[in-house]
């Protein structure tokens, strides 16, 4: 072969190890989430490469045979005329002796397809399919997914191969690519980016939702012997007096041994004047939630807005009381403190 042809097939080939190494980290790193929109609005080059990440088995099967193929070939091609190429100044021009022009040569031809290999064969398109995998996965993975139909047998065999061994060495291998998160991971990637200044979370906004998961109604429940509580028998004109006292607008019941349910401000108000001095109906008390203290803080607030209780009473598993959970207190878990005007610099909330 001479030096043209070969030159034409070095290029020729580096373009077909750099498609299938292309093609192979764009559908290892795409994110399904960006992918999925498009073939839902009907985009075809979507849907196949949802397909392709789908059987990523069978997909990087196919490209680690295009990937060796043209490897094996690119030296066997180029490297004997790129040799001749050389050989030939060497000998003639420099008059150097056949044996040593030709072990320069071939040294020099080595060292130039391995370059040009590794460089643009590997390394540059495996960057830009890292780097713009959600752009790259739907131009590269529809013709490797052509490709793997072309070779199909030879790639069900080394996929089928490849398989049992991972599971004589007790791995399960898998069809899909995972886009999931632990929440450790979501966590990190957020440190990351924040540290990258790619995201701003100077608020703790993001990072207290992330941690949200790790708290627990025992952790953010007010104690027992920390409560504010009114009696079961108290009047609306007593409820006003703990109203100006405490800057609270919610209270639990007590009668003395139990929590019977809160009250809120705004039922007292609707009582009429007449009346204050008299115990506040039974019927204006609301019903309080019920949580166990090991119950996650999500957990709880779901019970919370699906009962429509402000506060929650954990109780043991005994059922012992040991204290009351504010729904306010859940959502600074949440957001972070809230604080109101009648509320003092580093006071505890012991109501609402």
């Amino acid at each position: 072969m001479n030096a043209e042809a070969g030159i034409f097939w070095l290029v020729i080939l580096l373009i077909g190890n750099a498609f299938f190494v292309g093609a192979e980290f764009a559908i290892m790193s795409a994110r399904r989430s960006q992918i999925e929109p498009l073939a839902d609005a009907g985009t075809r080059r979507a849907k196949t490469t949802l397909w392709a990440m789908e059987h990523v088995c069978l997909m990087l099967a196919c490209a680690q045979l295009g990937i060796t193929v043209c490897s094996l070939l690119i030296l066997h091609v180029a490297e004997p005329p790129i040799t001749e190429l050389l050989l030939v100044p060497l000998e003639h021009w420099a008059s150097i002796p056949h044996e040593v022009s030709y072990g320069i040569s071939f040294l020099v031809a080595l060292l130039l397809v391995t370059f040009l290999h590794v460089t643009l064969g590997e390394m540059v398109p495996k960057n830009i399919s890292v780097s713009t995998a959600d752009k790259a996965a739907p131009l590269l993975a529809p013709p490797l997914v052509y490709v793997s139909k072309g070779v199909r047998p030879v790639i069900s065999v080394l996929n089928w191969s490849a398989n049992h061994i991972l599971r004589l060495m007790r791995i399960e291998p898998k069809d899909e690519v995972s886009s999931t998160f632990t929440l450790e991971g979501v966590q990190s990637i957020v440190q990351e980016f924040t540290r990258h200044g790619l995201v701003d979370d100077e608020s703790g906004l993001i990072s207290s939702s992330l941690e949200f998961s790790g708290q627990t109604a025992r952790s953010v429940m007010v104690p027992l012997e920390e409560l504010v509580t009114i009696d079961v028998d108290a009047t609306p004109e007593e409820f006003g007096r703990l109203v100006r006292r405490t800057g609270f607008s919610r209270f639990p019941v007590s009668d003395g041994t139990n929590l019977t349910g809160y009250l809120h401000l705004k039922d007292v108000m609707t009582i009429p004047e007449e009346a204050f001095r008299r115990p506040i109906s039974v019927g204006k008390v609301r019903t309080l939630a019920n949580l166990g203290p090991d119950d996650e803080i999500e957990d709880a607030l779901a019970v919370m807005q699906r009962t429509g209780s402000h506060l929650a009473r954990v109780s043991s598993a005994d059922g012992r009381t040991m204290g009351v959970l504010y729904l306010e207190d859940v959502v600074e878990v949440l957001v972070g403190e809230i604080r109101d005007a009648t509320q003092v610099q580093g006071e505890r909330r012991r109501g609402e």
